[in-house]
């Protein structure tokens, strides 16, 4: 190439790609405004805050629900933006800058970079955010978000550094800091190193991820380049930071034995003090940090080379359908059962690996002679068919106490027009009959109100209109939308008020109380008692209010 200096171009039009995308999802978008953010400077800021948020709960391996991050907007919304916004109102903000902003709506986001080695653009894969399940409050099910390798990218290079200079660069501050014995300024710089190592490391957890999934999607560049920042991330790391830890430990060291045996350390030796065990506690987990890398440098290695092994290994299989190649071929000639060894054969070539069972030696040891007789004596009949309708069946029977549990709720929300779990307890403890229907088990009207207040507002005619317009399969499983839809649209004349329904939404108390639901049943029939906050129902129908 002429220009040496285009070599890296499509590399530096992902960087580009990463603000250009974000701007994209976020200008000429109309909820900005619906929160009092009318200029583009407004809005990019409150994007980033929200962005170095997570990063920072990333980096502590903490939590970060929708709940967070809508309590994080309104804290900083009282003392510093004094925007008109309810705790509601950020926590929608915050759902819309995470899902629409960050996520484009669940939809994959590229850019293209043109490179110039191949004369051609190159389409650039960029997430900011990913998202996996926690389980909080006594099992609740929650999404916790944090950031992907973008995501730090995105925010690292804010700080004007190259990434393969960052690490270097922040040490030797934090050397010069030491030396000159400016302890406060040292904090800060070997809390970034360490930041610096956790991030590779979750960069290493990120790619063993990728490769357990599927070893094709993680391509050799990539791999290659992770290898080549674990070298230098680990090369004299330790050494260096082992010296700088017994320096920090010797020099506070000397500040105690002069408080104990000299006089008493003044305010500004204390502060010191101090700034030296903190800067000795992050050194201990660098170093920490450090061997956690080294171990799954080699992991890394190990596990890409197995997978590449099997998916070649493989490719060098030869499959048969059992049915058509043997079953259907020996019913046509029986004869053909002579010839099964060579059928058969290519199964015998390798030993099947033993595995010991530890829950083997725990059972109840029986003699074998006896178990021998019994199983002669036992005839089995497998039925296929007969096993997928029983399934069918039981899957049938369990939709059935949703649509029941379901269909309980929204009708006695229409007779009051708002309704909450407490009333909900007092109507239930009445009735025995309603509430077997209505809580037939704990973990069929635990789902259904998890996904009434997950949806918060739901609205019949959008979801009709969304029917109407999309073809869906039929599912199996509880849906709750589609549920809804099914009851609001019988015809019958005791269902007619369903039909009136135009909104149900579902939102938690404010006053904090706590509702107790005891001797439930769970699907294996033990009693349980369910414990959870005061949830409040209000349904709005077309043509009349309901008190």
């Amino acid at each position: 190439m002429q220009y040496e200096f285009l070599k890296q171009f499509s590399k530096r039009m992902k960087h580009v790609g990463m603000y250009a995308l974000l701007l994209q999802n976020s200008m000429a978008k109309q909820t900005w405004k619906q929160y009092g953010f009318m200029k583009t400077d407004e809005q990019v800021n409150m994007i980033f805050t929200v962005i170095l948020y997570i990063m920072e709960q990333s980096l502590r391996e903490e939590s970060c629900t929708m709940d967070d991050i809508g309590a994080y907007i309104d804290d900083l919304n009282a003392g510093c933006f004094q925007k008109n916004m309810s705790y509601d109102d950020c926590k929608k903000l915050g759902d819309f800058i995470v899902n629409v902003i960050l996520s484009n709506e669940g939809r994959a986001m590229y850019f293209d970079g043109y490179d110039y080695d191949s004369m051609a653009y190159r389409s650039m894969n960029i997430s900011y955010i990913a998202n996996r399940v926690i389980y909080v409050d006594e099992g609740v099910k929650r999404t916790s978000y944090y950031l992907t390798e973008d995501g730090y990218n995105l925010m690292l290079s804010t700080l004007e550094i190259e990434n393969n200079m960052k690490l270097t660069i922040h040490e030797m501050i934090f050397k010069l800091h030491l030396e000159k014995q400016s302890y406060d300024k040292a904090v800060d710089e070997i809390k970034n190193v360490f930041n610096f190592m956790r991030i590779q490391l979750q960069k290493i957890e990120e790619a063993m991820l990728r490769v357990r999934r599927n070893a094709l999607s993680y391509s050799v560049a990539d791999y290659e380049a992770l290898m080549h920042e674990n070298m230098e991330t680990i090369g004299d790391t330790k050494e260096k930071f082992t010296g700088y830890r017994e320096m920090v430990k010797l020099r506070a060291s000397e500040l105690e034995q002069q408080n104990i045996n000299v006089r008493k350390l003044d305010a500004k030796e204390e502060e010191k003090l101090e700034n030296l065990r903190i800067i000795e506690g992050y050194l201990n987990r660098t170093l920490d940090e450090h061997q956690k890398i080294l171990n799954l440098h080699f992991d890394l290695k190990l596990l890409y080379d197995r997978e590449l092994q099997s998916l070649a290994q493989m490719s060098l299989i030869q499959r048969f359908s059992i049915r058509t190649e043997l079953y259907d071929k020996v019913l046509d000639n029986p004869r053909y059962l002579d010839n099964l060894d060579v059928f058969l054969r290519p199964l015998f070539h390798q030993q099947i690996p033993k595995i010991y069972n530890l829950n083997k030696c725990m059972e109840l040891q029986r003699p074998v002679r006896k178990k021998a007789e019994e199983d002669v004596d036992e005839l089995l009949d497998f039925d296929e068919k007969q096993w997928q309708d029983e399934l069918e069946r039981k899957k049938k029977e369990k939709l059935k106490k949703y649509e029941d549990s379901l269909a309980f709720l929204i009708d006695a929300v229409l007779k009051k027009g708002r309704l909450s779990l407490m009333e909900l307890k007092d109507i239930l403890e009445e009735d025995a009959a309603a509430r077997d229907t209505c809580i037939p088990s704990i973990d069929v009207f635990k789902e259904i109100m998890v996904e009434l207040i997950r949806n918060r507002e739901i609205f019949m005619e959008t979801l009709r209109k969304e029917k109407s317009e999309f073809i869906t399969e039929q599912a199996n499983d509880f849906q709750l939308n589609d549920m809804l839809l099914g009851l609001t649209e019988k015809g019958a004349a005791n269902h007619a008020e369903r039909k009136k329904i135009k909104k149900i939404c579902t939102m938690r108390s404010d006053d904090g109380t706590v509702v107790e639901f005891a001797n439930v049943k769970d699907e294996s029939g033990s009693e349980k008692t369910i414990r959870c906050t005061n949830v409040i129902i209000t349904a709005e129908v077309k043509c009349e209010e309901i008190f």
